[in-house]
């Protein structure tokens, strides 16, 4: 019975994982890897090995990386001032007490507001904000990809 709930566990960690990585009071990859680390330990190592549990760290370590960075880049190149950074963070806070629109659409939001006070160029304004919510949007795509990517490498490892 304890190892069934302990399986049911691991199996809600990477359900509520999945979950996080696009929603955002989840910690999405976090969750993922937590349940793989519980399932390799449930089963002694064996199945899933040690080799596996450093890949799906690697992997979530990627993931949170890029979660984090791919706004940032995408602001960069297109020009974005340092106000325009503080502007999306902020927008990004606030984001996340709106839900999911807001966290998908408010750091556009608050980086075209703050380029837009660092410049007061409307049009560069626009294009910073557009900038920075599609690399947080390749961001995100690339979370929700390795995070699939660390439940199918453990998956595999259960059943080979």
């Amino acid at each position: 019975m304890e190892m069934a709930l302990l399986w049911l566990l691991c199996v809600i960690l990477i359900v509520l994982g999945l979950a996080g990585t696009v929603l955002p009071v989840l910690p999405g990859t976090l969750l993922v890897w937590a349940g793989i680390v519980l399932g390799a330990w449930i089963d002694n190592f064996e199945k899933v090995g040690l080799v596996t549990v450093a890949a799906t760290s690697v992997l979530a370590l990627v993931a949170w990386g890029l979660d984090y960075a791919a706004g940032l880049l995408g602001a960069q190149r297109a020009g974005a001032s340092k106000m325009a950074l503080l502007g999306a963070a902020i927008g990004t806070v606030l984001g996340l007490l709106m839900g999911l629109v807001g966290v998908l659409f408010m750091p556009l939001v608050g980086a075209a507001m703050g380029e837009y006070v660092a410049r007061k160029d409307e049009a560069h304004a626009l294009k910073v904000g557009l900038a920075t919510w599609v690399g947080i949007m390749v961001g995100l795509l690339a979370k929700v990809v390795l995070a699939f990517v660390m439940v199918g490498v453990f998956v595999a490892a259960l059943l080979i």
